[in-house]
């Protein structure tokens, strides 16, 4: 068992990558070290395509051990199970820039798995795995026709930093992965603290250029320990069967292509598809090409068209130019007992956003390798099969939403107030009602006007669009606002979204080998164009967050108490805490520095629960005045409870200035009194007094 290894300078760590000693019978395995944090990526691609296989079945899992940050996993079941979001986006993240890399006509399965097995909190693991992946995939000796390498970019302090910890990345303006070859980017994912485009711009081709190191490593490594080359090559195509389909669909297609609305075009395209399918393959004709094959060269033959027509300058599928962005209709305050909603709409695609506030309570409670915490900003992406005339069944949510969802969020987290500025859990929920091209910028913008909307007093309006990219040879056309069927034939969906002032997010996903400088420059001033647009025609809708939120959103009061009274608050078993809650209608929190948040869509009774908390927490103080109640009478004298949890001793001697024979001659229990504190001693006892009250009272009268 022979170990091969290679060590490279990443940034500011090490990173090592070994093979030959783990996971054997795997067709490639690399354990990837990077300061710590160490990752198990395994390949494995069937020898053979499955029979009448349509689609390459590349999967993607990558997963994370709590026994890598040496925890046990929280709740009942004490091992892992589904896949968290933070699981399911890196799969995403390492899927992207790989599949692309595999050659067309390429269909066996093929299967990488990243485990996490040592976990340092400061280093993500999620570009370890991208770098394992690859170098797993080159060893196998598949045809990937890789290596890609992968970074994380930084920028902090006007300066971009490679692969920042986590602590940098606390004070970093910008958090960027981006992944390529050694010729071109393939994949780029980044949330912004509004970056100009050059920022970005920057970012990207830094990353790139740093990432090279690994790619390097990557190929020294499979050089030396690699697998043979499968002897693959691609499936013949049938001869002369594409100038058939040419010659029967092209006129049909031309026609079909002169519907500008989604429907109509794909009902007449999906005629003319099984009128050449019963064309070419008659029954019984043992001779005759197979369906499948015929709609291969059906699809090309679309394919074809459609980006020759914008690479001549021809008008794009539905009539536009490669600039203009989609006829846009908005409306906010769609529904009257929501706290938030609006409905954005561009040409032919739909989201109905709706936003909750909610207290902190409502916070998502994240079990993570990296230890427990509270997610205070939600956004959760909805794609119904009606919203493109399907039918399927309704699961969970599926990688692709959670993607969506979390493009969005990243969006969106720039803005969003903070802290004890804002102190709600904001839930946002975006229902895509139509989906023709980029739903996921819809929700950004529909999420904007319904966080304004709901009065968030956001930092200002977020608008989001998606650029495609049809490329051929030198020429190449940059598209704005892609439709479903652009994104489908093209090769690039790059989406932008940001504020007037700067980039907050930016995703680019390359299904060709890779793109230039010059391509991202274009769309890069294609996207700020188009986001300026719709944010002038979202002002119009609503301008800034309203002053007065909606009378069925919780309002919330804080307050600060003494972290050593807190327990007072609670009281025992949370007696007391409990009390005020049910008799006032509210809903309470309290932090562990003392922060007290009061939730209530009822003002009086926020301020009701208010008085209670401070009287619990008060400090009695001598010679203030008290009303109290009476709670027991003695012989010799009466216990007045002045304040919450706090008693006092009014004696037999100061109950009056007049002598009293007996308590019960001047007091019963449930006596409302005035008190004076006259004392409190060193172990806590107050004593009270009536007495004083009156002769003040008396001496006021004399004079």
């Amino acid at each position: 068992m022979k170990k091969f290894s290679k060590t490279f300078k990443f940034g500011e760590h090490d990173v090592t990558l070994e093979t030959g000693h783990v996971a054997r019978q795997a067709d490639g395995a690399v354990l990837v070290t990077m300061a710590d944090t160490v990752v198990l990526v395994t390949a494995v691609a069937r020898k053979e395509a499955k029979p009448g296989q349509a689609f390459f079945p590349l999967t993607v899992n990558y997963q994370e051990k709590f026994y890598s940050a040496g925890r046990i996993p929280g709740g009942f079941f004490k091992r892992e199970g589904r896949p968290t979001e933070k699981e399911t986006l890196t799969s995403r993240l390492i899927d992207r820039p790989i599949r692309p890399l595999f050659p067309k006509g390429f269909l066996n399965e093929t299967q990488v798995i990243a485990t996490v097995m040592s976990s340092n909190p400061e280093v993500d693991a999620d570009i370890p795995a991208m770098i394992g992946a690859s170098a797993a995939l080159s060893l196998s000796g598949a045809p990937f026709q890789g290596p890609i390498g992968g970074a994380r970019v930084g920028f902090v302090d006007g300066e971009y930093v490679l692969n920042p910890t986590a602590t940098q990345l606390d004070e970093s303006r910008l958090d960027l992965v981006v992944a390529g070859t050694s010729e071109a980017v393939l994949m780029v994912e980044s949330e912004a603290d509004q970056l100009s485009e050059e920022q970005m711009l920057g970012a990207v081709t830094f990353g790139h250029e740093q990432m090279q190191v690994a790619i390097k490593a990557i190929k020294e490594l499979t050089a030396e320990a690699g697998k043979p080359k499968w002897d693959w090559q691609a499936p013949e195509r049938p001869a002369g069967l594409d100038k058939q389909v040419a010659d029967l669909a092209s006129e049909g297609l031309a026609k079909a292509y002169e519907n500008t609305d989604k429907t109509t075009r794909r009902e007449a395209i999906s005629e003319l598809r099984a009128s050449v399918v019963e064309k070419l393959c008659p029954e019984g004709d043992d001779n005759a090409p197979s369906a499948d094959d015929v709609k291969d060269e059906f699809a090309a033959l679309e394919k074809k068209y459609v980006r020759d027509q914008i690479l001549d300058g021809k008008p794009r599928i539905d009539g536009r130019d490669l600039t203009t962005v989609r006829p846009l209709d908005m409306e906010v305050g769609v529904f009257p007992r929501t706290h938030g909603s609006a409905i954005f709409t561009r040409g032919e695609t739909q989201a109905m956003c709706v936003i909750t506030l909610g207290t902190g309570r409502d916070a998502q409670i994240i079990d993570a390798i990296e230890g427990e915490y509270k997610e205070q900003f939600m956004l959760h992406y909805n794609f119904p099969p009606f919203c493109v005339g399907e039918t399927s069944f309704m699961l969970g949510p599926k990688r692709r939403e959670i993607g969506h969802g979390k493009l969005a969020k990243r969006a969106l987290a720039a803005v969003v107030p903070k802290g004890e500025e804002f102190p709600y859990v904001l839930r946002i929920v975006s229902e895509v009602t139509e989906s023709n091209g980029s739903s996921s910028m819809a929700t950004v913008c529909g999420s904007s006007l319904a966080m304004m909307d709901a009065g968030v007093p956001m930092k200002a309006p977020v608008a989001g669009i998606a650029m495609g990219l049809i490329k051929d040879g030198d020429r190449f056309a940059v598209l704005t606002d892609i439709l479903g069927d652009e994104d489908h034939l093209g090769d690039m969906d790059f989406k932008v979204a940001g504020s007037k002032d700067g980039v907050t997010a930016l995703q680019m996903d390359i299904k060709i080998t890779g793109i230039t400088r010059e391509i991202m420059e274009v769309a890069l001033k294609q996207a700020t164009d188009a986001r300026g647009h719709i944010l002038e025609q979202m002002n119009q809708v609503i301008e800034r967050p309203r002053e007065e939120m909606s009378e069925y959103a919780p309002r919330l009061f804080t307050m600060k108490v003494h972290p050593d009274k807190i327990r007072d608050v609670i009281g025992k078993g949370g007696a007391t805490i409990r009390q005020i809650t049910e008799e006032t209608g509210t809903t309470i929190d309290i932090q562990d520095d003392g922060t007290v948040t009061i939730a209530s869509v009822n003002q009086a009774a926020a301020d009701d629960a208010r008085k209670r908390i401070e009287q619990i927490t008060a400090d009695v103080e001598v010679g203030a005045i008290y009303e109290g109640t009476v709670t027991k009478i003695m012989n010799f004298g009466a216990f007045v409870t002045i304040l919450p949890g706090k008693d006092g001793l009014v004696h037999i001697s100061q109950i009056s200035d007049k002598r009293v024979e007996n308590v019960t001659d001047e007091l019963a229990e449930g006596d409302k009194v005035k008190v004076q504190v006259l004392e409190v001693d060193k172990q806590g006892r107050i004593r009270l007094s009536m007495k004083s009250l009156k002769e003040d009272e008396k001496e006021g009268e004399s004079n």
